[in-house]
């Protein structure tokens, strides 16, 4: 009895605590920030210059009876930027600026975070005109439900009536910022509340590029930096990731006692960001180390000899996070879609390091170091036969509900499927994925030569870069072509021991290979010649006979 007493006095004497609260204080901050601080995000700005010339003068949007925007919704993924383009709107407008998070109006007694709003509102209307931007408003602006807490619907019910009731107030513009759209509730998201939905998606290159740029002003850059190529090698990244990436670089320099933010230090940021860490501590054998190194060349091997596979930016053997080794590949540009030919190819990538295993090790030998290659795999092969409509079998529908996930089909018919056309579409995911992998087995078995070099070359450096790779390619491509056999053979010289002591002999090969080259040109050359007289001594004949006749 004493404990519920003690307990009942605590919640109550809470309770009764926040009944006492004299007024909700919400952050007010004058921004000082302007859209030139904004770079990345060009689009969204536009969207927004609306914004600012209706707070800089209401009368110019009002004079004809219209009304402008009370609401302004921007979604978008986490970084990229849409609490700062709300501060950069107050501070090109010079109004006031009151900040506030969803999680703020969370509280378990019913009627707290409904006072707490109306608290927000009364004191953004007392500095017309004002900006009140809600950080994260997907905490207290989801879609209601019966099982919702009482607190909660009254939270939500409460901002509704702000944003459209009875009273409406002139010069007072509501931003909201969250990463769900999804899931707010429509009332809140309809026209009259939010008008205006602005996405601030991630940057692309050239936005990328100009983040990097902004950032850069307060590090000592040095001169082999190219911030362009920085840019393109980080696709997908938010502009608070850039940001990062700059500050661990300088970071990583200052620890290094350097002058300067070397090319070096950027490009081991990255990497930091997108690998994980170097684990320098782990300890592999030599045979270790040669199972991944061939693991990983089948995969940079398939990547570089596939068409439609993204180019190779780095393939490494060291271990990165829970990986023992990774091959990195970055588009040339920004990618909105997807081809057929494009996702065939990445299945092929993923499967070659599983086929070089197979190949080199024996069936017998295969690792659990492809359990990831596989899912990535599995799950392309599943979104073009489900979603996508690339499988002839199944046809032009998708199935797999709105998420598409195979995991929606098992158990029960709620997503519309039938039984065949489940077993059907397994057939088809198995299909494409054992198609891969023998296009991917073939392709290392003509090119044998070429993945056992890579694999030396990656056991020796440990990382190579995406033009290494490519050049050594080309480099054995070109060694094991016809003409270089032949030469030699001639001068007794075995391919696969790259030894310095060689060089004049290599020079030899290469000397006797564009010599061997040249005649195979003449004798095509001829053989064209040969073709063209025969075409017109048939010519010359057809005319005798017609001219007999």
């Amino acid at each position: 009895m004493i404990k519920l007493f003690l307990l009942f006095r605590r919640v109550v004497g809470g309770a009764l605590d926040l009944d006492d609260e004299v007024g909700y204080k919400t952050t007010e901050v004058h921004s000082n920030t302007t859209f030139a601080d904004v770079v990345g995000v060009d689009e969204a700005k536009k969207e927004l210059e609306d914004i600012v010339a209706y707070l800089k003068d209401p009368a110019k949007f009002t004079r004809l009876g219209g009304k402008m925007a009370k609401g302004v919704l921007l979604w978008g993924p986490p970084g990229t930027g849409k609490t700062l383009l709300a501060r950069a709107i107050a501070g090109e407008a010079g109004v006031p600026f009151r900040y506030a998070s969803g999680s703020e109006f969370e509280e378990m007694y019913v009627g707290v975070g409904a006072r707490r709003v109306r608290d927000l509102f009364q004191q953004a209307k007392k500095q017309l005109p004002c900006i009140v931007f809600l950080d994260e408003i997907d905490a207290i602006g989801s879609s209601r439900s019966m099982t919702d807490q009482q607190s909660l619907r009254q939270t939500l019910n409460q901002i509704l009536t702000e944003l459209d009731g009875f009273s409406s107030s002139e010069g007072l513009i509501v931003i909201a910022a969250t990463n769900f759209p999804e899931v707010l509730d429509k009332a809140l998201t309809r026209p009259g509340r939010f008008d205006r939905h602005v996405e601030v998606p991630n940057p692309d290159v050239k936005g990328r590029e100009a983040i990097l740029q902004v950032h850069a002003r307060n590090v000592t850059i040095g001169k082999d930096v190219d911030l362009r190529v920085i840019a393109r090698g980080t696709p997908g990244f938010s502009g608070a990731e850039l940001s990062s990436l700059v500050n661990k670089a300088a970071c990583s320099a200052s620890k290094q006692n350097k002058l300067s933010v070397s090319m070096v230090d950027l490009e081991m940021a990255k990497d930091l960001i997108m690998m994980g860490g170097e684990r320098s501590s782990a300890a592999f054998s030599l045979e270790n180390r040669k199972l991944t190194a061939f693991h990983e060349g089948g995969h940079a091997l398939v990547a570089c000899l596939t068409d439609g596979a993204l180019p190779v930016h780095k393939a490494t053997i060291v271990p990165r996070g829970q990986a023992l080794g990774m091959v990195m590949q970055l588009p040339d540009e920004d990618m909105s879609s997807w081809s057929q030919r494009q996702m065939l190819a990445e299945m092929d990538v993923c499967m070659g390091g599983r086929a070089a295993e197979e190949l080199i090790f024996g069936e017998q030998n295969i690792t659990s170091g492809a359990s990831s290659d596989l899912e990535r795999a599995t799950s392309i092969a599943t979104s073009m036969v489900e979603k996508l409509g690339m499988s002839r079998a199944v046809g032009l529908v998708s199935h797999g509900g709105k998420g598409g996930k195979r995991g929606s089909r098992g158990g029960g018919s709620s997503n519309g499927m039938s039984d065949s056309t489940k077993a059907k579409i397994d057939e088809e995911v198995r299909r494409l994925t054992d198609e891969s992998y023998k296009r991917a087995l073939n392709l290392l078995r003509k090119h044998e030569h070429t993945l056992r070099a890579l694999a030396e070359q990656l056991v020796e450096e440990e990382t190579l870069t995406g033009q290494q790779v490519r050049d050594l390619i080309a480099e054995s491509v070109q060694e094991n072509g016809l003409t270089s056999r032949i030469g030699r053979w001639l001068l007794g010289v075995n391919a696969q021991k790259r030894n310095p002591k060689n060089a004049a002999a290599a020079a030899q090969v290469k000397d006797l290979g564009e010599r061997l080259s040249s005649v195979e040109d003449q004798i095509q050359s001829l053989t064209k010649v040969a073709t063209q007289l025969a075409e017109l001594a048939n010519q010359m004949k057809e005319a005798q006979a017609s001219s007999a006749a």
